[in-house]
């Protein structure tokens, strides 16, 4: 089956078409981050007008690219939620247009669920069901067991800043420019990660909950005092970075050892970290664990895996093109 996907639940304008939930024959997306840059952070409202501009276009140059013509299609994927309301009500009303006019199916998708489906993405072997996911990103920062495509269970989630946001705030800390997880990991590369002890923080009980506001405030506070001031920036982000990693690796580990999950998924634009890519992957190796990370292209906000996610979620996902509707706090359950 070829699906097209459409994603643009925050600030990216995304198109993919994709052949049976893997191959990816087009990715396109067009970046905001230009119109953003000055403000330090996405603009609801700006994002929402981007859209409308660009969302035509991008889903025509996808088509282009597949060489795959919107009547050959066999369903449409579009983000219905969770995200910014007014970027999400331009993806799905393109595709209930698409797929009334079209007379195709159309599928709405939760966004994490596609993060989830990114790591069967351009690869022969995907990861074998039951399976832990740890999904990090700048609006969420949660565990989750995935059983089947369409029976996924929440074990742990952020009491406050997901991992991305508290990346984003510190870098801003920092002085470095939008958008700064990317720019923070860079300069981290050059820092010494045990030159400073931030704080890690430690679930209570069996809690896989996770917080990163403490981590931040340490952060701020620290810049602000008399030895901040002169402390090399290399430093305090590599340490910084090696808080959240520990942080979040902490939590795998637990996770894992309470049940028998065959295999681990890294998913979510943190995924493109690389000391969390490293540590994940040192971990599955230490612990004969096969791990699976999408990717770099498709553990950003993507297209392709919305395609996906319909793909193997068909049933649960399809929806009526008059009927459906974006809701910004969508529920990760079905």
């Amino acid at each position: 089956m070829i699906f097209l996907g459409i994603e643009t639940s925050c600030d990216d304008t995304a198109a993919a078409i994709v052949h049976d939930g893997r191959d990816v024959l087009s990715s396109v997306a067009s970046s905001q981050d230009a119109f953003h840059a000055k403000y330090g952070g996405v603009v609801p409202e700006i994002a929402g007008r981007r859209h409308v501009a660009l969302l035509s276009a991008v889903i025509e140059d996808a088509c282009e690219r597949a060489q795959t013509p919107l009547d050959s299609l066999d369903g449409i994927a579009v983000t219905r939620g969770p995200g910014l309301i007014g970027s999400l009500v331009v993806g799905v009303a393109g595709a209930k247009a698409l797929a009334f006019a079209l007379r195709k199916p159309l599928y709405g998708v939760n966004h994490l669920h596609g993060h989830v489906f990114a790591a069967f993405l351009e690869r022969e072997e995907a990861p074998p069901y039951p399976f832990l996911v740890l999904l990090v990103s700048g609006g969420h920062s949660q565990l989750v067991a995935v059983e089947s495509a369409t029976c996924l269970r929440i074990l742990g989630r952020t009491r406050d800043d997901a991992a991305g946001e508290a990346y984003d705030k510190t870098a801003r800390l920092l002085g470095l420019p939008y958008p700064g997880g990317p720019a923070l990991d860079r300069l981290a590369q050059r820092g010494d990660s045990n030159k400073y002890a931030f704080p890690r923080h430690r679930a209570g009980g069996d809690s896989l909950d996770l917080s990163f506001s403490g981590l931040k405030t340490s952060v701020r506070y620290f810049l602000e005092s008399e030895a901040g001031r002169t402390a090399r920036h290399e430093d305090v982000a590599a340490s910084f970075q090696a808080a959240v990693v520990d942080v979040l690796m902490a939590r795998v580990r637990a996770a894992f050892e309470r049940n028998g999950y065959r295999a681990a998924v890294l998913s979510g634009g943190v995924a493109a970290n690389s000391a969390l890519q490293a540590a994940f992957r040192a971990w599955g190796a230490q612990s004969a664990v096969p791990v699976f990370i999408p990717p770099p292209k498709y553990c950003t906000d993507n297209a392709a895996m919305i395609a996906a996610a319909a793909h193997y979620q068909r049933d649960a996902t399809l929806s009526d093109p008059l009927a459906l509707t974006a809701d910004p706090n969508l529920p990760f359950l079905f």
